[in-house]
């Protein structure tokens, strides 16, 4: 029987929870495939990939014949199989992590006012939306992208929208919504932090107990790219950043949390590169 094959990318932010996993879970090192699929040059897009995952996104995991499509899923599928056993098992407070709401990768795209909006478009976020676009369009038109042009049209459609506000195509009350809609996903990530995160967490160690736990892996991740975002480092103090939005210190069991991890030999392994 094949092994199972990972497909990632290093700046992924929901790549990590299953790296994270693997990391912890006792896997040898052999045991998984890995193949990069480079989301900054739009290579999910291609009708190869997009045959294994419609959704164009990471992280992928092909194992045992099946396809296992969102984070989810790819996390729970490592744990099932994992040499090491006993792992606390997710629980609704995963979902609650997943919700759009305080999406993680929503806060690279979007600005708040003018001078974030000037930086977008002048940034990583403009090569980025711009390689997806084009990348979407060069794809799209290839005879093996006929069947599956539904996609590829909801794609282009929502991915253009952002290149639209800023290339400063769109109306003035369309980049006024997107403001307004930027500045309430920020609140909805800061009031994540200040108030759902210290009524779920313990006063030590992790979601799962003395070692991290289902939750814990998309936890991570999804905390791990918020703290990036404003100027984190991969040390035990380096959340303080996050005051730059929460605009008050960071209640001490988030900071505990992240103390935590970051001590993690997997969390040193995954993010070895830098914080993402």
């Amino acid at each position: 029987m094949s092994k199972p094959v990972l497909y990632t990318f290093g700046l992924s932010v929901w790549s990590a929870a299953p790296e994270l996993a693997i990391a912890e879970l006792g896997y040898p090192e052999d045991a998984i495939e890995t193949k990069i699929v480079n989301l900054v040059e739009g290579e999910n897009f291609t009708p190869e990939f997009i045959n294994i995952n419609p959704n164009a996104t990471l992280p992928t995991l092909v194992a045992d014949g099946k396809a296992y499509k969102n984070t989810k899923e790819v996390v729970h599928y490592l744990i099932a199989h994992a040499p090491k056993k006993g792992v606390a098992q997710a629980t609704a407070f995963t979902d609650k992590v997943h919700e759009d709401n305080i999406d993680p990768n929503a806060p690279l795209l979007l600005a708040r006012n003018e001078e974030e909006l000037k930086a977008s478009a002048s940034g990583f976020p403009f090569t980025f939306v711009d390689n997806r676009q084009n990348s979407l369009e060069k794809h799209s038109v290839l005879p093996e992208a006929a069947a599956l042009k539904t996609i590829y049209d909801a794609k282009k459609a929502g991915n253009g929208s952002f290149l639209a506000i800023y290339k400063g195509e769109v109306p003035e009350e369309t980049k006024q919504a997107f403001f307004k809609q930027s500045v309430q996903h920020w609140n909805n990530i800061v009031n994540f932090i200040l108030n759902d995160l210290p009524a779920a967490l313990p006063e030590s160690g992790f979601l799962g107990g003395a070692s991290p736990g289902e939750d814990d892996f998309h936890l991570a991740a999804w905390l791990v790219r918020i703290a990036h975002l404003t100027g984190a480092t991969a040390d035990k103090g380096g959340i303080k950043a996050l005051e730059k939005e929460t605009k008050q210190p960071i209640p001490p069991k988030v900071a505990a949390y992240w103390a935590a991890w970051t001590e993690r030999p997997s969390f040193k392994k995954v993010y070895a590169n830098g914080l993402h």
